[in-house]
């Protein structure tokens, strides 16, 4: 059945992917929905709510006659994910955890700046002994660029990134007390247990960073400055209700990243600090299965303020390494390809046989996930 969405339809569309004029499209809500057919240009049309749309149909995966939805991002193209209808258990804990935390996450960013703001004044002696002793503790989870630079550092570094903390707590020797004091998670956890109570900021960040979910792949993440006002300000509990917004969006951030995780696919997190600022660095891995044998992907991207945000795709199959790199910039993509010569030379060492090594101006989209079914909308 062919079916040609109205032009009302799609104005009404608009203003919900905005969130203008319908409470009910924000980042983690769950909506009922059901296929009407497919417009002339092959998209598939359904009721998502109250409203028509046209979506791309979810690959060779039929949907049923009921459904439901979830809202993963919003804007000129927003992301629904399938959840309900498909052999999935949408009322299941994770999925309503999921639902709770989506819209509380934000980057690392904002906090970043808020913490690395008030290290470097000398009003943070104004802030209560308990709360210093937290901001100390969140800056000693954090890693360094000679840290990460290196296997072992960088193995340390995924390990305290707050990913695997409970797992690590239920291993650890019951007199150990040094576990969470080194994890970001547990760093988190302290500081805002400490600024509970803490009126929230008014106004939310003007940034706001898509949730970590596995399907989108890694994506930069550029710095983010104070606004003028709080910048200026010589007052140190000014940054309080900021200060608890932005680390409970992180916390939430973080617990997205746990509920996605899979053994054989996660991403994770780590803020990397210098003299400068703090920058995060995001790492994916996915182990894959095939007729081919198994296979590994490991994914990166950073985005620093020097050489602009980078994205790079390591894949291992066997012995055989394929190595992608996109920037935005000319200029990094240039330094990056004048070190291909010595990657090579040392690939060589280890027995790899390095089968593509490229370097691309302009950033890859975001990925697809292996494992659910998503709705990309569009007018």
């Amino acid at each position: 059945m062919i079916i040609q969405p109205t032009s009302v339809a799609a104005l009404t569309w608009l203003g919900a992917a905005a969130g203008a004029s319908s409470e009910g499209w924000r980042i983690g809500s769950v909506l009922s929905a059901r296929p009407l057919g497919f417009s002339q240009e092959g998209l598939m049309v359904m009721q998502i709510g109250s409203l028509t749309v046209a979506a791309e149909a979810p690959g060779s995966k039929q949907l049923p006659q009921q459904f439901q939805v979830r809202v993963l991002s919003l804007g000129a193209q927003p992301q629904l994910e399938v959840i309900g209808g498909m052999d999935t258990h949408p009322d299941n804990s994770v999925n309503q955890a999921l639902r709770e935390l989506l819209p509380q996450q934000n980057g690392y960013a904002p906090l970043l700046a808020t913490v690395n703001t008030l290290s470097q004044w000398s009003v943070v002696r104004q802030l209560p002994t308990d709360l210093r002793s937290a901001l100390a503790l969140l800056e000693h989870s954090m890693s360094t660029p000679e840290e990460v630079s290196t296997p072992e550092g960088l193995r340390m570094a995924v390990n305290r990134s707050g990913l695997f903390l409970e797992s690590q707590l239920a291993q650890a020797p019951a007199t150990d007390v040094t576990t969470a004091h080194d994890d970001m998670k547990g760093a988190l956890l302290r500081l805002v247990a400490i600024l509970k109570g803490q009126p929230l900021a008014s106004e939310g960040n003007d940034v706001e960073i898509d949730p970590p979910l596995l399907y989108r792949g890694v994506i930069p993440q550029g710095r983010f400055y104070l606004p003028p006002e709080l910048a200026q300000t010589n007052e140190a509990t000014d940054f309080l209700p900021r200060l608890y917004t932005d680390a409970q969006a992180a916390l939430a951030r973080l617990e997205v990243a746990q509920l996605q995780a899979t053994p054989a696919h996660w991403t994770v997190e780590i803020p990397v600090q210098d003299a400068d600022g703090a920058d995060v660095l995001q790492l994916l891995l996915k182990q894959q299965h095939s007729e081919q044998g198994e296979s590994w992907t490991f994914g990166f991207s950073l985005d620093l303020p020097s050489l602009g945000p980078i994205v790079g795709e390591l894949q291992l199959r066997g012995l055989r390494l394929s190595v992608r790199l996109w920037t935005q910039h000319r200029d990094t993509a240039d330094r990056l390809e004048s070190e291909f010569e010595n990657f090579r030379t040392r690939l060589n060492a280890t027995g790899l046989f390095l089968d593509q090594l490229s370097c691309q101006v302009g950033l890859p989209h975001a990925g697809n996930s292996v494992s659910a079914v998503f709705l990309k909308a569009t007018v």
